[in-house]
């Protein structure tokens, strides 16, 4: 597998990428959000790891801005931010898994499998149907850039009608993924 390693900590990138490369990897490095950004949109890697805190900005940053340009390559988030909030922040924003620091290695590397495995499908961050646009991480819908109101139910129902636009529903497949199975 060939992964870009956007870490500013020069031991660990280095502890890293010889670990990984001893498992037949091929590793590019980067210590730079810059650095990080050229190579991830010039090059073709089956998996990003990317630091949180970096001297130049944030790994977070970086995802938004790689899944907008339309880069669907599996994002790891390595990183010491282990408040809950980072961690729905990163997933937000477009990371296919979050890893905290102190970790095992042998974790990261299964993780980076399982990452590979699912592989890079188009997701996009938002979903429109004509005029209506979904954000998904926000849960929030507009019609012709005008903020829409809906309940938690009416955005799920919204949201499944969206994604399977132009397939059949059953009344049953409906309230299974928009109920739940007691309703």
């Amino acid at each position: 597998m060939r992964l870009l390693l956007l870490e500013d900590d020069v031991r660990l990138a280095g502890l890293l990428r010889r670990g990984l490369q001893a498992e037949g990897h091929a590793v590019d490095t980067a210590a730079s959000v810059e650095d990080g950004r050229w190579l991830a949109t010039e090059n073709p890697y089956d998996v990003l790891v990317f630091d949180v805190m970096l001297p130049d900005g944030d790994g977070f940053a970086l995802c938004a801005e790689i899944r907008r340009a339309g880069i669907w390559t599996p994002v790891l988030m390595l990183t010491a931010r282990d408040a809950v909030s980072d961690r729905v922040r990163g997933l937000d924003v477009g990371a296919d898994d979050y890893l905290v620091k102190p970790f095992a290695f042998a974790e990261l590397t299964a993780r980076l499998r399982a990452l590979v495995r699912r592989g890079a499908p188009e997701r996009p961050t938002t979903l429109t149907a004509g005029a209506l646009t979904i954000d998904p991480a926000a849960r929030a819908v507009e019609v012709e850039g005008r903020p829409l109101g809906l309940s938690p139910r009416e955005y799920s129902l919204l949201e499944l009608l969206v994604r399977r636009a132009g397939d059949v529903l059953t009344r049953t497949e409906i309230i299974e993924r928009v109920w739940d199975w007691a309703y």
